[in-house]
């Protein structure tokens, strides 16, 4: 991905979760509001997952607008790594809303509590009409950034959570049983936790500067070790500086040095999604050691 293309996606994003952010706002104060008139529990509950999602959009908008901020002396690579610690604490923050929803699902099996389906009723079928839209905005983000995968994550979770207490609502109007409410409640959160649990591994995975998903390391340094005049491949490094942003640094070993052989180096580069080269190309005889940490063949 090219920096023009970079930033053109994260200008969309930071469009995108502005407006889901301006709309689950919205909703979130008229929920509230609404929970205090009518003195529901269950729909002061609900605020507080809404509450999560507008803390979860806010990080990641204030992110991608940190991320666009130009490379300085201190920072080379500039401030686009904010956008993977924003995605892995709204990842965070979101598995453990999932669990602490099992153990409340598991609390309210042994003790069942008064559910008031009315209120509860009104507010989630119009929460489930912000989620769709909010969810709507971020779907296209959500495959090129993990910050605004996150956060659609955040809304999609919610958007669960409103169709499970429509449903919810009205099955306990129609039968009485009030165990359906936190069946659907653990079943919302054994969906959110896998999903959030790959989330987190990838952002971690860029922040340890791990190999990014879809390249194949044996299959590149073969790649490289096939070009004419190249007899040795060594200081091998690939790993992303954010999401869609790739680089590599490699030691190449060659009696014939030149530009010609940069410019072929960048194209099996290109190949894996890699647009950030950085190539040291080594006489016979020279490398006597490799960088610690190096992967070698």
């Amino acid at each position: 991905m090219s920096e023009h293309a970079h930033s053109h996606g994260a200008g969309a994003s930071t469009r995108q979760l502005g407006l889901a952010l301006g709309l689950t706002g919205t909703f979130l104060i008229i929920e509230v509001v609404y929970a205090v008139l009518s003195g529901s529990l269950a729909l002061l509950s609900d605020a507080g997952h809404m509450l999560t999602d507008v803390m979860a959009l806010a990080l990641s908008l204030f992110a991608i607008r940190l991320g666009q901020r130009a490379a300085d002396r201190r920072r080379t690579f500039g401030y686009r790594r904010a956008e993977i610690l924003a995605a892995a604490l709204n990842a965070g923050a979101l598995f453990a809303i999932g669990l602490y929803i099992l153990v409340e699902a598991y609390r309210r099996f042994r003790e069942p509590v008064e559910v008031q389906t009315t209120p509860m009723l009104i507010v989630a079928v119009l929460g489930l009409i912000v989620n769709l839209i909010s969810a709507r905005l971020l779907v296209a983000g959500s495959e090129s950034s993990l910050n605004v995968k996150s956060a659609y994550l955040e809304v999609m979770g919610d958007l669960l959570g409103s169709v499970a207490v429509i449903a919810g609502a009205l099955l306990i109007r129609f039968t009485g049983q009030t165990w359906i409410d936190p069946l659907l409640g653990a079943l919302i959160g054994l969906w959110v936790l896998p999903r959030t649990w790959t989330l987190l591994s990838a952002s971690v995975n860029v922040l340890m500067e791990g190999v990014p998903d879809g390249v194949d390391l044996d299959a590149l340094r073969a790649d490289l070790a096939a070009l004419p005049d190249v007899t040795d491949v060594h200081d091998l490094h690939v790993w992303s500086v954010t999401s869609g942003v790739h680089s590599l640094t490699v030691h190449l070993v060659s009696p014939q040095p030149g530009h010609d052989l940069n410019r072929r180096v960048r194209d099996v580069a290109g190949g894996y999604d890699i647009d950030h080269v950085t190539v040291e190309i080594e006489p016979p005889g020279l490398h006597g050691g490799e960088h610690a940490g190096a992967l070698h063949p």
